[in-house]
């Protein structure tokens, strides 16, 4: 596998063509890169005169102005700061116990003792997340295992924060995601309003394949259970509002105390084990990790240091082949799961687990 010697995308990712001088298409096209610069940077003002007003209409509403979904990565960690210490919000943090490495608690002890903000933590059943993981990967939709499992797995925290958001009467639920997640239909700075107040987010394909309970999908976010005259909170992203630099964060995370060292601080270290096992599959299935593209657009835009990723990238993904060091993980879940390599197989069509928006 080549990668381009800019941005360091792979030339296995659809769309990519690398030149002889060893530079991607997309890197090349400078009227489109400088556009695309323009159009985000345009957008991303849009999106910080909305959060500024937003913040301060949230200010002094209730017992909390915004609650953090919490998993204990560099993101999350430095936005309860900014929140926090910076405008001097009434956060509550939240944290779904599910997966989330050692490494990524002591970080949120060690955050949530600095920073003396209230937190919630919930643990849900494991059975039925080791029920979903398995049949998620045995059943991967055709853009494979990340997406897949991250798509169906991320509404279940996020309808859980929503669900929680309503309980406390807190109007904003901020979250940590960096610009290019989740992906751009998904969201792009706030989910839409028809997506929290309309839409069931049970995704069709497990309602349809009669192995899920009632029970077990109720566990998914459907405000169509909610009564009339419910309020819902809106839901932010405020990394695609702010201006935003990776190594910046992670530095900033070890310099404020937040977390114990840059070990902590890199998602190499802090990101959910499961993770580990997804980017195994997709590695067999494509030839290249998923996260590759993402960590190549911020190269691009100057959001991620290229020399870091130039190194750790190849590593990372011979860890991941080889299970080892923190590739270890891909044994343990698979073990955890009952699963076999071959197990790992893509047998349904694109777009299976997304919310239906039209009314079921």
């Amino acid at each position: 596998m080549k990668r381009c010697a800019l941005c360091l995308v792979p030339d296995r990712v659809p769309g990519v063509v690398l030149a002889a001088d060893g530079n991607c298409n997309l890197c090349r096209d400078q009227l489109a890169l400088a556009k695309e610069s323009a159009d985000a940077e345009r957008s991303r003002a849009v999106y910080e005169a909305d959060l500024e007003k937003t913040l301060e209409d949230s200010r002094g509403q209730g017992e909390y102005d915004c609650l953090v979904p919490l998993s204990g990565g560099k993101d999350s960690i430095y936005l309860l700061y900014r929140l926090s210490v910076e405008l001097k919000l009434k956060v509550l943090a939240f944290t779904v116990d599910i997966n989330i490495p050692a490494i990524a608690w002591d970080n949120i002890r060690r955050a949530l003792a600095k920073l003396n903000i209230d937190h919630l933590s919930y643990s849900p059943s494991a059975a039925f997340y080791r029920k979903l993981f398995r049949y998620l990967l045995c059943n991967q939709e055709e853009r494979g295992a990340v997406y897949t499992l991250s798509y169906v797995y991320a509404p279940l925290f996020e309808g859980d924060a929503i669900r929680l958001a309503m309980a406390k009467s807190i109007p904003l639920v901020l979250a940590g995601y960096s610009p290019g997640q989740p992906e751009p239909e998904r969201m792009l700075y706030e989910f839409s309003p028809q997506l929290i107040r309309d839409t069931d987010w049970t995704p069709p394909e497990l309602i349809s394949c009669g192995q899920f309970s009632a029970e077990e999908l109720g566990r998914f976010y459907n405000p169509k259970r909610l009564p009339a005259g419910t309020t819902f909170p809106r839901y932010l992203a405020p990394f695609h509002a702010w201006s935003y630099n990776q190594d910046e964060i992670m530095r900033k995370v070890v310099d404020h105390g937040l977390v114990a060292s840059s070990k902590n601080a890199s998602p190499i270290h802090s990101n959910y084990p499961i993770n580990w096992l997804l980017m195994y599959s997709d590695l067999r299935t494509f030839g290249y990790n998923p996260y590759a593209p993402e960590f190549a657009s911020l190269i691009r835009h100057g959001k991620a240091n290229r020399n870091y990723w130039r190194m750790m990238g190849p590593l990372v993904d011979f860890l991941i082949l080889n299970k080892l060091g923190p590739g270890k993980e891909v044994s343990r879940s698979m073990n955890w799961l009952g699963l076999q390599a071959d197990d790992l197989r893509i047998t349904r069509p694109r777009g299976v687990y997304d919310p239906v928006l039209e009314p079921r």
